[in-house]
């Protein structure tokens, strides 16, 4: 009985020296609760947010319009090369700024290389050359209207397309020939004659095609998402009437608005860039055109015969042949029964050519190696120029 009281006093004491240690450590523990955490010094995360996903995004504190960014070290001390369509009474000195690794680099001037083919419009396409500063692993591009980079961090990002850490190879191109469309606008909807067109051109050995689409008919979106699932056609949405009031013609003398044709010159050298590392070769089109060999198969052996007689050319002329709207035996035949209901027209009923006119400028298109491009421009309102 003694024993058992003795254990319960060790016990018990045991017990009360335990609660002091705890009471006396806990009194004794700095109290961090109060400190407040230490923020995270220096400017990262500022260009995280921001970036643009759009193919047309309004540039801070101007009228201008910003497209896309490439990489472009063609020109000597320039990198970067930013497609834009600018209000051509409102150039003014402009400021690049990279993200570096998710850090702000130093600012440094923009080059602003306005395109002289703008046919009286208020707007034109225009390019930004920037020079990425050194030891910066840039990512994305931004234009400011002053110097100080602090301003950046609300601005509008551009992603920069084609990095490479080698130059690509020719025989690593991804396609040997892309197709570009300039742009669908007005609800277009000649279903018959852009699925004909389509695919006359897969026989002839196109890997891909380029649309610029503002808007289109119900029936024509069904058929291009088809072909854009299958990979085909690359569908990008061009919605400049969303910015800008766009012409529907060429001269603003006699058709007014903003700019050209629903801003077709920026769209034709913007997949000019698009291309350039990816492609062997891009034709520069319209949906009513196709470029047709007769003496070869596909295109691909077309330009491999030319190219083995101008081993130094990257730009050839086509020259453009006009087959009128009215079909053979139109009276007699009419449509064919099976494109009852199909939206558009049969262009391969169109087979009698017109004799050009060779007292007049007669009209090309272009194939291009895209690499040897460094500025498109229009001379006249279906041709195409480079320098």
């Amino acid at each position: 009985m003694d024993a058992a009281t003795s254990l319960k006093k060790k016990l018990a004491i045991l017990l009360i020296v335990a609660l002091i240690f705890i009471l006396l450590f806990n009194v004794n523990l700095p109290n961090n609760n109060n400190k407040s955490i230490p923020k995270p010094s220096g400017p990262a995360g500022v260009c995280s947010l921001g970036v643009s996903e759009q193919t047309i995004t309004p540039l801070k504190n101007t009228k201008h319009l910003l497209v896309s960014a490439y990489v472009d070290q063609r020109v000597k001390d320039l990198d970067i090369r930013i497609i834009g369509i600018f209000k051509r009474d409102s150039i003014q000195p402009l400021h690049c700024v990279f993200c570096c690794t998710n850090v702000l680099s130093k600012t440094t001037p923009a080059t602003i290389l306005q395109h002289s083919d703008h046919f009286g419009f208020p707007f034109a396409t225009t390019d930004v050359m920037c020079q990425i500063p050194q030891n910066c692993n840039a990512t994305r591009v931004t234009l400011l209207t002053t110097p100080d980079k602090e301003s950046a961090s609300d601005s509008t990002w551009l992603p920069i397309r084609n990095q490479k850490s080698d130059r690509q190879k020719e025989e690593n191109m991804k396609f040997d020939f892309t197709v570009c469309i300039s742009n669908l606008f007005g609800d277009y909807n000649n279903v018959l004659q852009f699925a004909e067109t389509l695919e006359m051109y897969r026989l002839l050995g196109v890997n891909r095609v380029v649309i610029y689409n503002t808007s289109c008919g119900p029936e024509l979106d069904r058929l291009l998402q088809n072909y854009s699932q299958e990979g085909f056609v690359e569908m990008v949405p061009w919605p400049i009437d969303k910015h800008l009031n766009p012409s529907r013609g060429w001269l603003h003398s006699e058709h007014g608005g903003d700019v050209h044709y629903f801003g077709q010159l920026t769209t034709l050298n913007e997949c000019i860039y698009r291309s350039m590392e990816r492609s062997r070769y891009v034709l520069l089109n319209d949906i009513d055109e196709i470029i047709m060999p007769y003496q070869h198969d596909d295109l691909m052996s077309l330009m491999n015969t030319l190219q083995n007689q101008n081993p130094n050319t990257g730009i050839f002329l086509i020259e453009n042949h006009t087959y009128p709207k009215k079909p053979f035996n139109q009276s007699k035949w009419g449509p064919l029964p099976q494109w009852n209901g199909v939206p558009g027209f049969d262009i391969l009923v169109h087979i009698y050519r017109e004799e050009p006119n060779r007292n007049i400028y007669h009209p090309h298109k272009l194939i291009v190696q895209p690499r040897w491009v460094i500025m498109g421009k229009m001379v006249e309102c279906s041709a195409l120029a480079f320098i």
